[in-house]
């Protein structure tokens, strides 16, 4: 009998191109909305969200870090859901639990309720959602376009969050007065509560699009839930977590989104180093989230044929030296800021790039497709950690050290992550390498014999 994740991959490689393209653009879609509301108004309205709300970076990294210890309780389980049932219904209910805490989030809760918040939406974003969408994403990739599909995924994301970011700058910068020195705090409140809502507003519309999109799969249902009992389940926990190439994944991912942690902070770089108000800090951000999309993109074509382990690897050492030279940004004149902003933006390039192919390693390390989500639980129980540990660590080091001391002090800690990713993915990709070496040998063992017997 032919398996399931083949029979799924065939369905959505054979559809006409413009369903192809809908259901595309529907995961992309929601797999940016669905974190929207906990990390895109903090992202690029960190100094409007801090006021408003009345608390430090220290206090909201500690927030955040609550929504990490839930993310990460529910990847494991979340991962073995997905393999299960339905991807169209456990994406679309988690779009529309993850809406409703956006209607509380504009109330501007207190200190515990906003905690309680981002508690909530660490289930809410990850339990019943994110395995699915990586198992989606790589059913409509097919078997030889791994790189291309995730890389459509992050990079239209990207796109996705830029734009949807743009329009909610617009709706801050109608709301607030030309001179932000002079607003009243009503004025504050009132526009933030603006920005929420319509956040909330994209990511009811992302469950919709997605109960519309993704074809309905009980035929896969039926199949799964019939010859996956317990013992089955146990046994392909068991076999993942066997594997040490899932363990080297999982590093990478961790490397690579402590990295994308980061760029959270880069928004009050602008403010403090750059000198920028809060709105050409909102504005410098979302714009450099444009790239995001020809970043994550390229990556991806680029890994399709030269391996994404490889790419991975440069991207990585790349990257440490990109942080090298903004932890020296202190010793640059003004007259020099040019080179910090060029940098600024190299940094933004090379973490969507590596964002964008990261699990397209899940090809290449010829993993089993009916190990997808289990396999994606465990790598994401890993590699997310950063949701709890990175805003802590970096709202002290800010909070700490102020103006660019602390951030010389947060990019030395990024060049090791960096530095710790580039020595894993080197790794792996040895691994790799030597793993294709050896089956290709295997293949042309039957060859050689029949040329030697004729």
């Amino acid at each position: 009998m032919k398996n399931t994740m083949s029979t799924i991959r065939n369905t959505c490689v054979n559809i006409g191109l413009n369903r192809r393209f809908f259901i595309i653009f529907s995961i992309v879609f929601a797999g940016e909305m669905i974190f929207s509301l906990p990390f895109q108004v903090a992202r690029f309205f960190r100094p409007t969200l801090l006021d408003v709300f009345n608390i430090t970076n220290t206090q909201l990294g500690d927030i955040i870090a609550l929504y990490g210890v839930t993310a990460v309780l529910a990847y494991f389980p979340g991962g073995a859901i997905a393999d299960r049932f339905s991807g169209r219904r456990l994406m679309s209910f988690s779009l529309f639990a993850t809406a409703l805490g956006g209607l509380y989030y504009t109330q501007i809760p207190s200190h515990e309720g906003l905690a309680f918040l981002y508690a909530y939406w660490g289930v809410t974003t990850i339990f019943l959602f994110w395995a699915s969408m990586i198992k989606v994403t790589r059913q409509w990739g097919g078997e030889t376009t791994q790189g291309k599909a995730f890389g459509i995924l992050d990079g239209g994301r990207g796109l996705v969050s830029a734009a949807v970011a743009s329009i909610a700058v617009f709706i801050l910068s109608m709301l607030l007065p030309e001179n932000t020195e002079l607003m009243s705090v009503t004025q504050h409140k009132n526009a933030l509560q603006a920005v929420i809502s319509f956040y909330s507003l994209m990511t009811m519309l992302a469950g919709i699009l997605i109960l519309l999109a993704l074809p309905k799969d009980e035929a896969e249902q039926h199949e799964v839930t019939r010859e996956n009992n317990k013992s089955i389940m146990l046994e392909r926990v068991f076999t993942v977590i066997k594997q040490p190439k899932i363990w080297l994944q999982a590093l990478i991912v961790l490397s690579a989104y402590s990295a994308y942690k980061s760029l959270d902070y880069f928004g009050i770089y602008a403010t403090t180093v750059l000198g920028l108000n809060e709105l050409e800090s909102a504005r410098l951000v979302s714009n450099a989230t444009y790239l995001r999309p020809i970043a994550a993109i390229t990556a991806g074509f680029i890994a399709d044929k030269l391996r994404a382990d490889r790419v991975i690897t440069w991207c990585f050492a790349l990257l440490a030296a990109c942080y090298l030279l903004l932890s020296f940004s202190g010793s640059i004149s003004t007259s020099s800021s040019t080179i910090i902003e060029i940098n600024f933006l190299m940094t933004f390039l090379l973490v969507f790039a590596l964002r964008g192919i990261y699990f397209a390693l899940l090809e290449e390390s010829k993993l089993s497709g009916q190990l997808t989500g289990t396999a994606v639980g465990m790598i994401s129980v890993i590699g997310y950690t950063p949701d709890i540990f990175f805003s802590p660590v970096a709202g002290r080091i800010l909070d700490s050290t102020k103006g660019i001391d602390g951030f010389n002090q947060l990019f030395l800690l990024l060049i090791g992550i960096s530095m710790i990713g580039f020595f894993i993915a080197y790794t792996l990709a040895k691994q790799i390498a030597k793993k294709s070496a050896l089956l290709k040998s295997e293949q042309q063992k039957p060859e050689l014999q029949r040329e030697f017997n004729n």
